[in-house]
């Protein structure tokens, strides 16, 4: 493109040239790719034309080249501003013709796509275990498949203790059990955790019950446990009763003293729901025994247990009459939560 001799009039003429042959390539480059290798023949810092007349400048006059090179620089801004105005150009054609093809017709009829829900037992669950961590507390877990250690001796359970009859717990080959309480989860946490602690532990347990409308070989519990210096039989009435009146609403709460192996005192728990008493949860202080029995000082350390069914809760909670509709697979039922 450049001649010999090379002079200030004739790179001028081929600036003024490329300027013209610019702007005429631009406005009918009609893709981004296009315009792309266009931007490089034109600007391009190796091979461009820009490039190639501006090679040319180092045979002028020292002079002379600040001219040609004040020149060069408005040129490239311009063909710059070119090449953007047509690269916007281009993108909004693009999404003019995107938009016409996908045009949607706002007077079909929508498809409808139902949305699932908390099945009632989970949303429960769910609810209670929110309740407790508002209150400081955090969730722990541990294996459904238990010890005769865990499920019953690390808790005060007497050998000749009924819960350990053969009637109650589903004893495996290997002399394992499916634990009948959460309680063991408790037991392997302070195991492993020195207190101060504060947990609970929901999950299913197993026992022998035959099926009715109450009672359900599967079902959930949640045990809570909190062990600390100076805690007494009031931190545990203030804790149970605060958690019953934010899951069940400001109804009145009583305590009846009752027996539990791994707590003394003990207590049963109940809400006065539609005008009847209903028993909802055991409690207690956390047997020194228990204690002991995890190398804890007893005279330091104090702690309260308390523990409810959460299919109890949920029947209450919603009205349902049959355990067995929480395990059923009946949408005609599921579908009223």
């Amino acid at each position: 493109m450049v001649s010999t001799p090379v002079n200030l009039d004739t790179l001028t003429s081929q600036l003024e040239a490329l300027e013209a042959q610019a702007s005429d390539q631009i406005r009918r480059a009609d893709d981004p790719q296009a315009l792309e290798q266009l931007r490089i023949s034109l600007l391009g810092k190796k091979g461009g034309q820009l490039s190639s007349v501006l090679g040319a400048m180092g045979s002028l006059p020292h002079a002379q080249r600040p001219l040609l090179g004040q020149r060069a620089n408005v040129l490239k801004k311009e063909i710059q501003g070119l090449l953007s105005e047509q690269h916007r150009q281009l993108e909004a054609s693009a999404l003019n013709q995107r938009l016409a093809e996908e045009a949607v017709d706002v007077s079909a009829p929508a498809l409808y796509r139902p949305l699932g829900h908390a099945h009632p037992l989970l949303g429960t669950l769910d609810e209670i275990v929110t309740i407790f961590c508002g209150l400081g507390y955090r969730v722990v877990d541990g294996p459904e498949i238990e010890t005769d250690h865990y499920n019953f001796s690390a808790l005060n359970i007497p050998e000749d203790h009924p819960a350990r009859d053969m009637q109650d717990t589903f004893y495996l080959p290997n002399g394992e059990l499916l634990r009948t309480h959460t309680s063991p989860v408790q037991i392997r946490h302070l195991e492993r955790h020195s207190p101060p602690v504060r947990v609970i532990a929901p999950g299913r347990v197993y026992r022998r019950d035959a099926v009715d409308a109450t009672h359900s070989p599967i079902f959930h519990q949640v045990e809570v446990l909190a062990v600390d210096e100076g805690l007494n039989f009031g931190h545990l009435r203030g804790t149970v009763i605060q958690f019953l009146q934010a899951f069940f609403g400001e109804l009145p709460v009583r305590f009846r003293a009752s027996y539990f192996p791994f707590t003394e005192p003990s207590a049963e728990v109940d809400v006065q729901w539609q005008g009847r008493w209903l028993e909802v949860m055991g409690c207690g202080m956390v047997d020194p025994a228990v204690l002991e029995g995890l190398g804890l000082d007893p005279e330091r350390w104090s702690g309260f247990a308390a523990g409810m069914g959460v299919e109890r809760a949920c029947m209450v909670r919603h009205g349902i009459d049959d355990i067995r509709r929480l395990f059923s697979s009946d949408l005609r039922f599921l579908r009223q939560f």
